[in-house]
């Protein structure tokens, strides 16, 4: 989830207060033995369990630390009926450091990531996390990946701007 969606379900603001931002913490990471599928007719995704031994089964996230229990149930309402909160193991991604003496942030790692086809950070510790599992039907998945970087560019802003209601 992009951090101004993320901030509007849970603050009603994406661009919010800096205290409220400065508890929320992004690390990228890889859920393995899932995919991401575009949902037909809609500009968001699902992601549904794909057990393989394939490191090309997995998906490249966000994990976020320091929600509230009132920022879960907030996000719960926001994504409805089409997914159920699963606790999943995840991969942290590590912070690079590259030969130049550069450090790269997670938010640039995710970009690297994005523009390499994904696979080729170091992986860190294993961490218990929640997510949401799409469980509305496989056949209103794509079979095709979701791409972030067209979301972004294309429908951001009106999921950012979106009323409430409309969840």
């Amino acid at each position: 989830m992009a951090p101004e969606v993320l901030y509007r379900v849970i603050h009603g603001s994406p661009t919010p207060e800096p205290w409220q931002k400065d508890r929320v913490r992004f690390q990228p990471a890889l859920l393995h033995g899932y995919r991401r599928h575009r949902v037909r007719n809609a500009e968001y995704p699902g992601i549904i369990a794909e057990p393989s031994d394939s490191d090309q089964t997995a998906v490249l996230g966000v994990l976020v630390s320091g929600l509230t229990e009132a920022d879960m149930y907030r996000l719960d309402r926001y994504e409805g009926a089409e997914y159920v909160k699963q606790t999943v193991r995840v991969r942290a991604l590590r912070t690079e450091s590259h030969e130049d003496g550069k450090v790269v942030s997670g938010h640039e790692l995710v970009k690297e990531l994005d523009a390499a086809g994904a696979g080729t950070a170091t992986e860190g510790e294993e961490v218990v996390a929640t997510t949401y599992v799409w469980v509305a039907g496989r056949e209103q998945l794509e079979e095709r990946e979701w791409d972030f970087e067209t979301f972004k560019r294309e429908k951001l802003d009106w999921w950012v701007a979106m009323d409430e209601k409309d969840w």
